[in-house]
Formats: structure tokens, C-alpha cells, sequence
């Protein structure tokens, strides 16, 4: 089983209203599905993966003495069987529009702020999809994103990479959870696998795919369309062999939105609102308590907030 590959352009063509029910399918019976011809260019994807694959070169030290690898050291020496169950065998930062980013090497800056233009370019056209196969008014998602044009939405790059590790038997990578935010857009690596999303009980590879863009969509999706699309649980698999780069672009409410079922979600099928209405900073105080655990739960906790 493999999850959907997506031909983005043929939106714009014949194909149009096929293309967008294996959109809603994606969405409905997924949680994820790979985009591909969606218009960021090729040439821009190969100087995005040199610069990161160059800028974690230039941290690999910092990682071999970061926490987890630390911790590790020490569950080795001590060989009492216990495993690194808490902690993400991971070396990530995060780019913003407003936050110090690295400046080597020379060309990163320029590099990953066009691909974050291109990237949430992308991003607002596929939330545009989303409100259309939905019935909402064009622009819903994004304006709820935004507290009605109060705010604007947070939109972040988080630049991961999970170098091979030398226990797997004591490590997971990745621990398993849903993303609390909106819309989520993965350029991965195309050699090193491991992602993998959950569906009907089972863990599915997420297969590498040269220059596709992986979707998925996050607790607050989940809330607009009153559960109609769900958010999936995802996890990384450590591996002992390759250094996987991941880039995760995540565009999500700002924190002052306030975020329910959106009209046209409960009244597509004169369905009551299955979640609550809460502001989105809330949403996120539970979450980080709680990310790695069941996410009804938060609902429910926000609710009483």
C-alpha cells in the first residue's frame, strides 16, 4: 500500500474534477498524499537540498554531542535494557520570517527564501482546494488562519535531519504524533526513507519520490472541516545507514485565531459541531503537553479552557 501521488498540474486542465476528488480523497481517507508538477522548480529543489545537506555538515559536531546522542552513550554504558523512548533522534531548526537563520553556508539565506515563497505560494492554492471540495467560500481556511484578517498566520520551515544511528534497538527516531497546526508541505529526501504515516491501524512508508512535495494536514484542518479530513499520526524511523533530510514548511493559524467547524462543515450534512471553538495559542499551551498522545483528548481539554 503506497500513498497517493497527485499530478498538481492537471488542475489547471481536462482532468481538473478528477484531480480534485483524488485530492479529497487524499485528504478524507489519508491525512497525506505526495504532490507532484506542482510548479516549484526543479532547479530551485536541487540548491535547497545542497544548501541544507551543506548546513548540517557544518553542525554534524554539535549533534554528535547534543542530548540524544548523550543519552545514548549512557544507556549503552550502563546496559540496564532500557530505551531512548522520550527523546527524537533528530538535528532540526526552524526558519521564520523574523528569526535569525544560519548564515553559512554563504548561499542558504537566499536559497530557502525563495523556496519559502514558492513554498507557501503552494501552500495558499492548496487550501484554496481544500475550501473548495469542502463548500467553503474561497479563502475560508486562510482567513480563519488568520483571525479574520486580524493576524497573520504563522508559517515556519523546520530543517531536520536524522543521521544514522547506531542502535536501533534502543531508539525510535521520530517519536509518533499528529501536527497541531493547519497545512504541512515536505520536501523529504529522496534516497533515505523512514517516514512513515499511520492508516486503518498500519504503518505506511512514506516512499521517497524525487522532487514530489509531501502534504498532510493538521489538528485544525481536522477542526474546520469537522472531522471530515482527519490529521494522521506520522512517525521517522531511525535508520543506521544515510543522514535523511527533511523540510517541513507548516502554515498555521496565528496564535490570537480563533479556530471551530467551519459553517459549511456542519451544515454539508446538517451535522452538529464535533469539536470545539478555542483560540488557537490555547490549542497549543495543551499540545506541547501532550503531543504524543491520544489527540481527543486535547480537544476536549481546550474545550474547558
Amino acid at each position: 500500500m503506497a500513498i497517493p501521488v497527485i499530478d498538481f498540474s492537471k488542475l489547471d486542465g481536462k482532468e481538473r474534477a478528477e484531480t480534485m476528488a483524488r485530492i479529497a480523497n487524499g485528504c478524507e481517507e489519508w491525512g497525506f498524499f505526495q504532490l507532484v508538477n506542482h510548479g516549484i522548480p526543479v532547479e530551485l529543489l536541487e540548491r535547497v537540498k545542497k544548501v541544507c545537506s551543506e548546513c548540517y555538515k557544518l553542525r554534524e559536531e554539535r549533534f554528535k554531542g547534543s542530548k540524544p546522542v548523550q543519552l545514548l552513550d549512557t544507556l549503552v554504558k550502563e546496559g540496564d535494557g532500557q530505551r531512548l523512548d522520550n527523546v527524537d533522534w533528530e538535528d532540526v531548526f526552524v526558519l521564520q520570517d523574523d528569526n535569525e537563520w544560519p548564515s553559512n553556508p554563504p548561499d542558504f539565506e537566499e536559497t530557502m527564501k525563495e523556496y519559502r515563497e514558492e513554498i507557501r505560494k503552494l501552500a495558499e492554492k492548496m487550501m484554496e482546494v481544500m475550501d473548495e471540495n469542502l463548500g467553503f467560500e474561497k479563502g475560508c481556511i486562510k482567513k480563519a488562519f488568520s483571525g479574520e484578517g486580524q493576524h497573520p498566520p504563522f508559517f515556519g520551515t523546520k530543517v531536520s535531519h536524522y543521521p544514522p544511528c547506531p542502535r536501533l534497538d534502543l531508539v525510535k527516531g521520530l517519536r509518533a504524533h499528529t501536527d497541531a497546526g493547519g497545512v504541512i508541505l515536505l520536501f523529504q529526501d529522496d534516497q533515505v526513507g523512514g517516514l512513515q504515516m499511520l492508516k486503518d491501524g498500519q504503518w505506511i512508508d512514506v516512499q521517497p519520490l524525487a522532487n514530489a512535495i509531501v502534504i498532510n494536514t493538521g489538528d485544525q484542518i481536522e477542526v474546520l472541516s469537522n472531522g471530515r479530513y482527519k490529521s494522521a499520526w506520522h512517525r521517522v524511523l531511525a535508520t543506521s545507514h544515510g543522514n535523511r533530510r527533511s523540510i517541513a514548511s507548516f502554515y498555521n493559524p496565528s496564535l490570537k485565531a480563533t479556530i471551530a467547524p467551519a459553517a459549511g462543515a456542519a451544515a454539508k450534512e446538517a451535522a452538529p459541531a464535533l469539536y470545539p471553538k478555542f483560540q488557537f495559542g490555547d490549542y497549543m499551551d495543551v499540545y506541547v503537553k501532550q503531543k504524543y498522545e491520544p489527540k481527543e483528548p486535547r480537544f476536549e481539554a481546550v474545550r474547558a479552557i
